[in-house]
């Protein structure tokens, strides 16, 4: 998706006569800087691992519901391994030794507590203790694309426009001549402006 619309290019700087193509491009590039297929809200699918303290976290974030869901969590499965005696109560040690090893179980939402952020934790039980992986199909995203990320898409088409070699076949340019230059467009001013959108996982 364009992070600019047409009737923003003068308010964040831009010649309203700015080409639609160079605002694409510049675009796809935010989103492959920030490891992500769109900064809108999406849904995701994930097969993670579970820390020991059971905790993990997800790659994209924020978390965000699609109405007319009310969680941002939209299926959960996990996957069980078989403790040590001495590291859980007698009964959760019974219950593992006696489930099937390596079998997918269906969690409800909310049986876990999902962050903001995307930090999914399981909530304390039997079960959290021997959660090995987490198959987590989710909703995040930005219903309204921050100000930061339109600031980085016209900052980028900016320096488009100041290349030489760019400006020269302007109205032709798509995604795959942009990503040429891309070490040029993505400045540092760019790259901060984007770094709290980046992934926190390579997804």
């Amino acid at each position: 998706m364009n992070y600019l619309d047409p009737s923003e290019y003068v308010s964040y700087g831009l010649n309203a006569e700015t080409s639609d193509a160079l605002v694409t491009a510049a675009s796809a590039m935010i989103d492959s800087a920030c490891r992500r297929l769109t900064l809108a809200v999406a849904q995701y699918v994930e097969c993670l691992s579970v820390r020991r303290h059971g905790t993990v976290q997800l790659s994209f974030g924020p978390m965000a519901a699609l109405p007319p869901a009310t969680s941002a969590i939209v299926d959960i499965r996990v996957r069980m391994r078989k403790p040590s005696a001495d590291l859980f109560s007698p009964l959760a040690y019974e219950l593992a030794v006696f489930s099937t090893p390596g079998t997918w179980t269906d969690l409800a939402p909310s049986q876990v507590y999902v962050s903001p952020d995307g930090l999914l934790h399981f909530q304390s039980s039997l079960l959290s203790g021997i959660v090995a992986e987490a198959a987590v199909t989710y909703t995040a995203g930005y219903a309204d694309i921050p100000v930061p990320v339109k600031l980085a898409c016209a900052q980028i088409v900016r320096n488009a426009e100041a290349t030489p070699a760019l400006n020269v076949r302007r109205q032709a340019v798509d995604s795959l001549q942009m990503e040429y230059f891309s070490g040029t467009l993505l400045d540092a001013d760019v790259l901060r402006l984007l770094q709290p959108y980046v992934a926190e996982r390579v997804g």
